[in-house]
């Protein structure tokens, strides 16, 4: 089957909206996972929060989207806030197989109290009639929502990297992720670094969220286990506890994805979630530690 440029440029287009998505979920997950050598899965499910957050602030208080995003990461933040301090800060000196094990229980604990109190019902998520409109270019038809995510994923990871590599905070962050003891020892407040490291991720994550919401257009409880858990992957791929290769991770799955659907046959799109996988299993056979991750020693 021959494919048009423009077809082509659409699905690339489509692509780097869900991988840009993907990236700043997967963020969350190296950004924690650098400093606490903590793989939170329950991390995916500050998705389903902040989009609920968003949801109940545009329809029931009607304010407006932006305003509604900001109130959403607040909330989001809190909540991530409660679970590492409820918790993980207890576990903290505990085998990281407790850790992880904690961390599937929350996630099943949040998905399940989601799932009594807002029902398991999928519900409606709208956007502004701007962001739902299609805007041409070139001949080609384009999403403004998809370019909004693009455009805001860009400005984030930008700010993100700023912040890592200017201010004291962020490179006391990198200095506790390549050693935490002798961070301690030069003084830094690991409670506070951790503690950022959280709420960096649970704004991304409310971010990410909201941007999936719109992009689909609806919303349940158990909606950030499947986008989180590919996030993970993306993280891995691209060599978790690395910032670049989470972002890198991120837009190579997402690519991925959307043109294993766009170029296959149809009848073979229902198995888009197996690429996810068969990409893991690829890139740890030929590189265990991910494109950007570097092998080193456990810490003890």
């Amino acid at each position: 089957m021959v494919y048009s440029a423009d077809y082509i440029i659409q699905q690339l287009v489509n692509g780097l909206g869900l991988g840009s998505v993907y990236a700043l979920i997967a963020i969350g997950y190296t950004l924690v996972y650098g400093i606490l050598r903590l793989i939170n899965f329950a991390h995916g499910d500050l998705l389903m929060i902040g989009s609920y957050a968003a949801m109940a602030f545009t329809l029931n208080l009607l304010l407006p989207f932006p305003v509604a995003i900001l109130l959403s990461i607040a909330v989001t933040v809190m909540i991530g806030l409660v679970v590492e301090r409820a918790a993980y800060r207890p576990l903290r000196s505990k085998p990281e197989e407790t850790t992880l094990v904690t961390s599937f229980a929350v996630s099943i604990l949040i998905q399940n109290l989601a799932t009594m109190i807002l029902s398991p019902q999928p519900r409606s998520f709208q956007v502004p009639a701007y962001l739902s409109k299609m805007v041409e270019l070139g001949g080609i038809d384009f999403s403004v929502m998809n370019i909004a995510i693009i455009g805001l994923s860009a400005l984030l990871l930008i700010a993100l990297t700023m912040f890592i590599k200017k201010t004291k905070l962020g490179i006391a962050m990198r200095a506790t992720a390549e050693n935490m003891n002798a961070s301690v020892l030069m003084g830094v407040n690991i409670n506070s670094i951790v503690r950022t490291a959280f709420i960096i991720g649970a704004a991304l994550a409310a971010v990410a969220g909201v941007m999936n919401a719109g992009r689909y257009g609806r919303i349940e409880p158990m909606m950030g286990f499947v986008p989180g858990l590919k996030a993970f992957v993306a993280a891995v791929i691209g060599g978790i506890g690395s910032l670049p290769g989470a972002a890198i991770g991120g837009l190579i799955l997402g690519f991925g994805e959307i043109l294993f659907v766009g170029f296959l046959p149809p009848e073979l799109s229902a198995y888009k979630d197996a690429f996810v996988f068969l990409a893991l299993i690829v890139v740890l056979l030929i590189k265990p530690t991910g494109i950007f991750g570097k092998a080193e020693d456990r810490r003890v």
